[in-house]
């Protein structure tokens, strides 16, 4: 397992661009992205970061060396604006578009199933890439999620005791959520993401965001404000405590 640089932390000369399968949408029709060429933008946009976590998985990443072979590893990122990501298979009307139009706020698209989320500054992003010759059994998702969920449960929890794991594979604090996660195989590696609200105004998340399509039991149709918070801590210790529940520090 090694730690993960995202395109944001990598020297400039080392920036490459990536597979175009995610990327920036049009509200309708769907239009993905291509080609965005991460030395020739000034700054690392939402499409960028979301093209370079997809090749984690294709062996083509501004963190190895040039002709370095893919391997396991983990990264914690964030998202430099506020914007919409939608799941791979999920339907534009999951965000409130016209609200996005209005606010300059990007709709983008990220490779994993699952539903569509609001993320920005203040939301960490964590990025774990699995090889599924070397650990077969988690080509079984159960097993994926608890695989993940352990390490990433026993990190938040030693920043807050009161985090619990309920639904699948949210984190909650009470019986609000503060992460959520999806993942994606190709034939060999297996992406497992996340996020962690810290520090996040959940406002823009009611703003942004429609009601879910589906929902889990635990969350009784509550609207985004009354269902959604922060675990209440500093990002460094967040990132530490995750570093450590990968044997990265």
């Amino acid at each position: 397992m090694r730690l993960f640089l995202p395109p944001n932390e990598q020297p400039t000369s080392d920036r490459r661009p990536s597979p175009p399968e995610s990327g920036a949408i049009t509200p309708e029709p769907m239009t993905l992205t291509t080609g965005v060429d991460v030395a020739a933008v000034s700054q690392v946009t939402p499409e960028t970061l979301l093209k370079w976590e997809e090749s984690l998985i294709h062996g083509d990443t501004t963190s190895l060396s040039s002709g370095e072979k893919i391997v396991e590893g983990f990264s914690t990122w964030e998202f430099d604006r506020t914007c919409v990501v939608l799941g791979r298979g999920s339907k534009t009307s999951e965000a409130n578009v016209d609200l996005c139009a209005e606010d300059s706020i990007p709709i983008v698209r990220r490779c994993s199933g699952g539903a569509s989320i609001v993320a920005g500054p203040g939301c960490l992003m964590y990025s774990v890439i699995l090889s599924l010759q070397d650990r077969p059994d988690l080509r079984s998702i159960d097993k994926a999620h608890r695989f993940v969920m352990d390490r990433i449960l026993t990190a938040t929890k030693s920043l807050d005791s009161r985090v619990t794991l309920q639904g699948i594979c949210d984190l909650t604090i009470g019986d609000r959520k503060f992460s959520g996660n999806a993942l994606r195989y190709t034939r060999d590696w297996l992406l497992y993401h996340g996020t962690i609200l810290y520090c996040f105004p959940i406002e823009s998340i009611t703003r942004y965001l429609a009601t879910p399509p589906r929902q889990p039991a635990y969350r009784s149709g509550r609207s985004h404000a009354d269902f959604l918070t922060n675990l209440d801590c500093k990002p460094e210790a967040l990132k530490q405590a995750l570093r450590e529940s990968w044997g990265l520090i």
